[in-house]
């Protein structure tokens, strides 16, 4: 008898994930709990085992397609020639007319401002697809007879999630950046980001409104800090959450530090160790510019980045001299935060950081 496994609901709200990676492939035999795909949300990446043992039958979904919570992915087990469910499939009434579309297209054309009734859909049961979707969208692209130039790749995985990502944040949040000047000769640089964990966590215990999120006409206040740090990996940008900031001594965090940024690196971090987080600290080391204007990890309402580091001229008693300064910069949601208030934790965090 064969066995349709669906994308399971991966938690957190979650209703949809991209198949990043088949592990295995038709006619091939799978045991129970054996690796079957790696599914990719706007979390992490998550290597989901078979649920039952047999023979792959057929692979449904291909890698970079983005599906549903509840989408029949692989039929494991039977001939390969049973009729398999459609994805399932939302009725959206438009008037009159009643159209069938799933809730990663019903998104979609939201997003590109397509009205689901006018469209006759190609899929089965005259579903209306992406590529119904897609078509139907205004297009500001190429004038006929363009030549298209270049290498072309899909936009998926890690970098699919993160464009999502920033562009709601930038749509959604009125962004102002703060940035400062701080003298870290107080600092030991090779425990920069766990001493800027300390010493944010203190500062938003002072500013509570940095230390929040915006759920519809509510500004909902957080007693825990959870602050995530930004990795960068060769697969993208992830942010992993260190806990209890607060409360725990330097050294602690950068165990927790060191830690995320190897299992960053190596796309083994846990569902759990990117949610939750409160406050956001990015640091882009060698890289950095002096400074930068960092997009604020949507839902938090606040993140500070920390330029790079160099021996710069500072005036000390009237006299020139040398020290490592770096520049520190808030951006910060203008709906919850004020720029004052905004310019206090900044200056809050600075004053710890020099007075080490």
């Amino acid at each position: 008898m064969a066995y349709e496994f669906k994308l399971p609901d991966l938690g957190e709200g979650l209703t949809e994930g991209e198949v990043a990676r088949w592990l295995v492939s038709e006619g091939q035999e799978v045991a129970e709990d054996e690796p079957l795909v790696e599914i990719q949300t706007d979390k992490t990446t998550v290597e989901i085992p078979s649920p039952a043992a047999g023979i792959v039958s057929q692979i449904l979904v291909e890698e970079g397609k983005v599906v549903p919570v509840g989408t029949v992915l692989v039929v494991i087990g039977g001939d390969g020639a049973e009729p398999v469910p459609s994805p399932p499939s939302d009725k959206v009434s438009q008037g009159a007319k009643r159209v069938r579309a799933t809730p990663l297209v019903k998104r979609l054309a939201r997003e590109l401002g397509v009205e689901l009734g006018s469209l006759q859909g190609t899929g089965p049961q005259g579903r209306v697809t992406e590529e119904d979707v897609r078509r139907a969208a205004p297009s500001e692209g190429p004038s006929p007879g363009h030549v298209r130039e270049g290498r072309r790749e899909p936009l998926r995985g890690v970098r699919r999630l993160v464009a999502e990502h920033m562009a709601r944040a930038h749509r959604e949040v009125p962004a102002v950046t703060w940035v400062e000047e701080c003298d870290f000769s107080r600092v030991d640089l090779k425990l920069l980001v766990p001493t800027v964990l300390k010493a944010c966590a203190a500062a938003l215990q002072e500013y509570p409104e940095l230390n929040a999120r915006l759920e519809g006409d509510e500004i909902v206040y957080l007693d825990r800090y959870d602050i995530g740090v930004a990795v960068q990996t060769e697969q993208g940008l992830v942010v992993p959450v260190v806990r209890d900031c607060a409360t725990r001594s330097v050294e602690e965090l950068r165990g927790d530090v060191d830690r995320l940024a190897d299992a960053a690196r190596a796309g083994k971090l846990k569902p759990e160790e990117l949610r939750g987080s409160t406050f956001t600290v990015t640091s882009a080391g060698k890289l950095a510019g002096l400074f930068q204007t960092p997009i604020v990890n949507h839902p938090e309402v606040a993140i500070l980045s920390i330029g790079r580091v160099a021996e710069r001229p500072v005036v000390r008693g009237g006299d020139v001299a040398s020290a490592p300064i770096g520049y520190v910069a808030v951006t910060f949601d203008h709906r919850v935060v004020d720029g004052a208030r905004a310019a206090e934790f900044g200056l809050a965090v600075i004053r710890r950081l020099e007075a080490l």
